[in-house]
């Protein structure tokens, strides 16, 4: 899905209402309501191209979204079951409504497949385009997503090598750690890729095993790893391959790994299939009280089109909450500046980029600046040039990308992760930053990033260095064009931290929004602030990631909230569906025009279709939300006998929408 900057695009939908029952009960209802920034300009496509009876797979985001803030307090060992917990609940709750409204609909006929998912309170439905419809006129929907598809990243024939030594390895200062004891003993990684092959000798062992360590939500390999491709067996042998081929190809030779298979045979990946991956690593046995949620996951895969897409943003947002850090390959689509790509480019996100072994930036490595806000992309850079690693059927290859470089970082994690237990994520991100080898211009840089990884430098900066930690609730607050949002911001201290955090936002061009955050400094490394956002009248409706930045002399954390600003509009029913009279008596119906996203201000009523010999009124006409008006129509002795479908039409500035009722003269 393409979208421009920040800004969710509008499409205007249809929705219509039943005549002989009450709306949203027997049948798909028809009434025209018209809501602004809910469906995807590419999904909007695929529903215009269906027809009537086709059907469309889509993804039903929810407005109310789970706070996670809690779980930074606990455990690192009790986050990932916390926050599972947390998500369920709240998708357990708020879904309910929409879930019992398509089991109506799939007895129906209308919708062919429902999946809740939890962990970004959304269905994923295949659904006629008037249930999609009815969907987006529900008010607890937030926006409708098309099920994208994402290929896999391509995989050259494998070719059997010999085993070099490995440089890559030991250019990011990994065997430093080894000396001190730690291989990643303990730890567990995980990818999601096009699967492993848990044959190969260097990974064989290392697998963890038993159904809470592989996930195939495509279906084809539901009980034992496998990897039809060889790219998701690279990327794991940098991170825990062992010395079978006669030098040591991992960067944690002694973590265990589990695996999420998100592309499925043919090398493609639904939106669906990546919303369950990122779930189940919360949560791998289903079971919240059990800690089995692995401590690093690397994602070496980007989707194709550029932009500031949000569709993960939530699911890396409970990751890291849980205390795991989101590694992502920066993607292959230099050397042109602002050629970053989602999720990577999310804030939520580690962006890796790719250079040889001489420290020379890979050519085709995405290079930033982001739309999403990041500071600078990538955030590091790790060797990814001719890496010596596993591929299948025992072979080893030696591919060259992005994807063979964030697995370096997702490796060096597992074996500072065994020194420091219980990180939460922003101090992975500042320890891999702040002891990275700076290359290119000085300082942190959109080719380099803020260095190439050095495994020994981050954990030499953790032993020593004082830390906090940022975090803001709610996580996404909604507002009508002109009207402001407020969040909390908070700032924990770790390990003794005691300095002064300097406030700030971006996201928002100037033209679209003010903001201020009181007080704009957090003195003595723990308090908190308030942060108001106020819009724009001239605001275009849509959902905005924004990036609040907590800076304390050389240390800085990030931390992503969203506004989601609503259009002024209104909706238009009429009940009861239907009335009966015989001549000489009077209809009732009461005509409702309540505001969407804020006031419209007066609505003025009419309507067609009315048989001869009867006569209309409105009261009161116009009308202003919330009040309702009531239509009276009255028949004469002269009326003529009939069904007749009334049509009233509510005008409101620019916005027009209509309503239908029955009229029967007996």
């Amino acid at each position: 899905m393409r979208r421009a900057g920040l800004l969710i695009a509008l499409t205007i939908l249809t929705t219509v209402f039943g005549s002989a029952t009450a709306a949203g009960q027997a049948a798909p209802p028809r009434v025209a309501v018209l809501r602004a920034a809910v469906v995807a300009p590419q999904l909007q496509r695929q529903l215009d191209a269906a027809g009537q009876d086709g059907m469309v797979q889509a993804i039903v985001v929810l407005k109310s979204q789970a706070d996670l803030a809690s779980v930074h307090r606990l455990a690192r060992q009790n986050r990932p079951g916390a926050a599972a917990r947390i998500l369920r609940a709240r998708a357990a709750l708020t879904q309910r409504p929409l879930r019992a409204l398509l089991t109506l609909r799939r007895a129906q006929g209308l919708v062919s497949e429902v999946e809740p998912l939890w962990i970004v309170n959304a269905i994923a439905v295949t659904a006629t385009p008037a249930v999609i419809s009815e969907l987006a006129a529900h008010r607890d929907v937030r926006e409708i997503r098309p099920n994208l598809v994402v290929p896999a990243p391509p995989a050259p024939q494998a070719t059997a090598t010999p085993a070099p030594a490995e440089t890559n390895v030991a250019l990011v200062n990994a065997p430093a750690l080894w000396d001190l004891g730690y291989r990643g003993q303990g730890i567990v990684v995980a990818n999601m890729d096009t699967g492993v092959d848990a044959t190969h000798p260097d990974l064989a062992g290392r697998w963890r095993g038993g159904t809470n360590s592989w996930y195939d939500p495509n279906g084809e390999h539901p009980a034992t790893p496998a990897d039809v491709s060889g790219h998701g067996t690279w990327t794991m042998g940098v991170m825990v391959g062992g010395d079978a081929g006669g030098s040591s190809v991992g960067i944690a030779p002694d973590a265990t790994w589990i695996a999420v298979k998100i592309f499925n045979d043919h090398g493609a990946a639904t939106s669906v299939a990546i919303h369950q991956g990122f779930q189940w690593l919360l949560d791998p046995d289903g079971n919240p009280a059990t800690a089995d949620a692995p401590d690093v996951v690397n994602d070496s895969w980007t989707m194709s089109d550029p932009g500031c897409l949000l569709d993960f943003q939530p699911d890396l947002a409970s990751l890291r909450a849980a205390g795991i850090l989101p590694v992502f390959a920066a993607g292959n689509y230099g050397p042109l500046p602002g050629s970053s790509r989602g999720p990577a480019n999310n804030p939520e996100a580690f962006a890796v980029g790719a250079t040889d072994d001489a420290d020379v930036l890979y050519p085709y490595s995405s290079l930033g600046p982001s739309p999403c806000g990041q500071p600078v992309y990538p955030q590091l850079v790790a060797p990814g040039v001719g890496i010596h690693t596993t591929d299948l059927y025992g072979l080893y290859a030696d591919p060259t990308g992005t994807s063979v470089a964030a697995p370096h970082v997702a490796g060096a994690l597992a074996l500072l992760l065994q020194a420091f237990p219980g990180m939460p994520a922003d101090r992975q991100a500042a320890a891999l930053e702040n002891g990275a080898a700076d290359l290119g211009a000085p300082g942190p840089d959109d080719g380099y990033g803020h260095g190439r990884l050095d495994a020994l430098a981050a954990y030499q900066w953790l032993a020593t260095a004082p830390d906090f930690t940022l975090s803001a609730a709610p996580s996404s607050a909604d507002t009508a064009a002109g009207g402001a949002a407020s969040y909390t911001v908070s700032v924990s201290p770790v390990d003794g931290f005691t300095g002064d955090v300097s406030l700030t936002l971006g996201g928002l061009p100037e033209s679209q929004a003010s903001w201020s955050i009181s007080p704009a400094q957090i003195t003595g490394g723990s308090g908190s602030a308030q942060l108001t956002v106020s819009t724009a009248a001239s605001i275009a409706p849509g959902t905005y990631p924004l990036t609040i930045t907590g800076t304390a002399g050389v240390v800085t954390h990030t931390t992503a909230v969203t506004l989601v600003v609503s259009a002024r509009d209104f909706a238009l029913s009429v009940s009861p569906s239907s009335v009966t009279i015989s001549r000489r008596q009077s209809a009732r119906y009461l005509v409702s025009a309540p505001a969407v996203g804020g006031s419209v201000g007066k609505v003025s009523l009419t309507v067609a279709g009315l048989p001869a010999g009867t006569r209309a009124v409105f009261s009161p006409n116009p009308v202003r939300s919330p009040r309702g008006s009531a239509l009276t129509v009255k028949a004469t002795s002269s009326a003529r006998r009939g069904t007749y479908t009334l049509r009233i039409t509510g005008t409101s500035g620019s916005l027009v929408h209509q309503a239908t009722a029955v009229l029967i003269v007996r």
